[in-house]
């Protein structure tokens, strides 16, 4: 998977680096090219080839988690109803299979999709196809975004980050022929699974036409939960980010977003975590 360069979804991603009262927003939105590349070569003849397999053969994904995400969506998120740049608030779109299934290639795909974000923190080689799900729809992925940005940022995100965010996701990818994948590990093998995580989400927007993906992961963090933890990784984390800021503030006309003032770091890109343990 080769990452494409683009300014305005690496704005974005800065953008979604939100403190709010106790909490931090810390996200990322990054387009990848489908072609493999010579570690790509190798992880798809493992997975598309173990044990008599081919890549066509289809494997078992979870149940979407996308509704009950929003039923249960934290401190009075905006309701799954609600008519967005996309959604038509009608409800027509969710209702479908309880299960779908998708081709050992699309899984590496999204493993290798993972891999390339997060490299070399995490190693997502492993993963299984129930640790995927499709979503019903774009209209229900959308609502399930703005709800948990909402909750947490705000007004902050709906005035100032959500038009911009799904504009550049239109461009990017043209959504409404995407087919929409999730990550949903179990904590230990979550990226975003450490100590005073809120919420977290990993979504894949495949575009077949495109030859192209674009990987859409974020996550809110309540900082007073985090205090103290045993494993520190928080505290590390923001004095990191701490000290790159301090570094920019000489030159910090170069780091400002001139359309909404905000302030723009890459701290999150770095962000070292944890090994995966299987």
């Amino acid at each position: 998977m080769k990452l494409l360069e683009n300014p305005n979804l690496d704005a974005i991603g800065n953008a979604l680096t939100i403190e709010t009262g106790d909490c931090k927003i810390s996200g990322r939105l990054e387009s990848y090219s489908c072609k493999m590349a010579g570690n790509d070569k190798r992880l798809f003849k493992m997975l598309s080839q173990e044990n008599g397999h081919t890549p066509d053969d289809l494997q078992a994904l979870s149940p979407p988690q996308t509704q009950s995400q929003l039923s249960l969506s934290p401190r009075g998120g905006v309701s799954p109803q609600a008519v967005g740049l996309y959604g038509t608030g009608s409800g027509e779109e969710t209702h479908g299979p309880l299960c779908h299934t998708c081709s050992r290639k699309m899984i590496f795909y999204l493993i290798s999709t993972l891999n390339a974000s997060f490299n070399p923190d995490y190693d997502f080689s492993d993963a299984k196809s129930h640790e995927f799900s499709r979503e019903p729809s774009l209209d229900w992925t959308v609502n399930a975004v703005d709800s948990n940005m909402f909750s947490t940022a705000g007004e902050v995100y709906a005035t100032q980050i959500r038009p911009k965010l799904w504009a550049a996701v239109n461009d990017e990818i043209s959504p409404n022929e995407c087919e929409i994948y999730s990550y949903n590990p179990d904590l230990e093998s979550d990226p975003f699974g450490e100590e005073g995580v809120l919420w977290s989400f990993n979504y894949f927007f495949y575009n077949k036409k495109l030859k192209r993906i674009l990987f859409f992961a974020c996550r809110a963090r309540s900082q007073t939960a985090a205090v103290g933890a045993d494993s520190g990784i928080g505290r590390d984390f923001d004095m990191m980010l701490d000290e790159e800021i301090s570094d920019d503030d000489d030159d910090v006309d170069d780091d400002v977003d001139e359309d909404n003032g905000m302030y723009v770091d890459d701290a999150y890109r770095y962000e070292r975590v944890t090994p995966l343990m299987y």
